[in-house]
């Protein structure tokens, strides 16, 4: 009697151990269920672009007039899509007296900006045609172009960017176009803000 017993719950055991969920038998469908099929690569695409290329940037510009300005941080931008994710830090080192960062677009806090303002700057559009750019703003001087390029060699970036100032919140103070580019835009100088100038940057582009 004791010999049948033991061997009924012996076989119950072994029933238990073949399935790890007897209230849930597991499927012999081998085929995915909808729920967990991957999304296809266009669809993650759509929802993280690929960036081109990642830079980085460090530096101050002058030439025109008045002014000097530092700039710092960097991002990442997608040539084919138009993305671009960048930002850092900006201070006017001397007072800029022409240009977009002369005239402020925020009604709250007009005038331009002065030495010892501005806290950040981030960007409003990538910029990929040809723009005319000066760096000491001289009648004299020809004006040169730049574009936005990646991987062929002359990594360089345009950007329409924003400035802020101390207190103005998410409301920008200025908006000019910016040059980042690791290679010399004009001998000796890889960065340009508009109606500000040039200046030699630690400028690094990754892929």
């Amino acid at each position: 009697m004791k010999f049948s017993i033991v061997l009924v719950f012996g076989s119950l055991a072994l029933v238990g151990c073949s399935n790890t969920n007897p209230v849930r038998p597991e499927s012999t469908d081998s085929t995915p269920s909808a729920s967990l099929t991957a999304p296809s690569s266009s669809a993650v695409t759509a929802i993280r672009p690929s960036p081109d290329a990642g830079f980085g940037l460090n530096g101050d510009v002058s030439g025109f007039p008045t002014g000097r300005v530092f700039v710092s941080g960097g991002g990442t931008f997608d040539l084919a899509s138009g993305f671009v994710r960048s930002s850092g830090g900006f201070s006017c080192l001397d007072d800029v007296r022409q240009g977009p960062l002369s005239v402020s677009i925020n009604p709250d806090d007009p005038g331009p900006c002065l030495q010892g303002q501005g806290v950040r700057w981030d960007t409003a559009e990538l910029l990929t045609n040809t723009i005319m750019f000066k760096c000491t703003g001289a009648a004299s001087e020809t004006p040169k172009p730049a574009t936005t390029q990646a991987i062929t060699g002359d990594n360089r970036v345009v950007l329409q960017a924003d400035f802020y100032r101390a207190g103005d919140g998410n409301d920008e103070s200025f908006t000019a176009q910016m040059i980042v580019s690791e290679n010399d835009i004009v001998p000796g100088f890889n960065l340009w803000i508009q109606g500000v100038g040039c200046g030699k940057a630690n400028i690094h582009f990754s892929h």
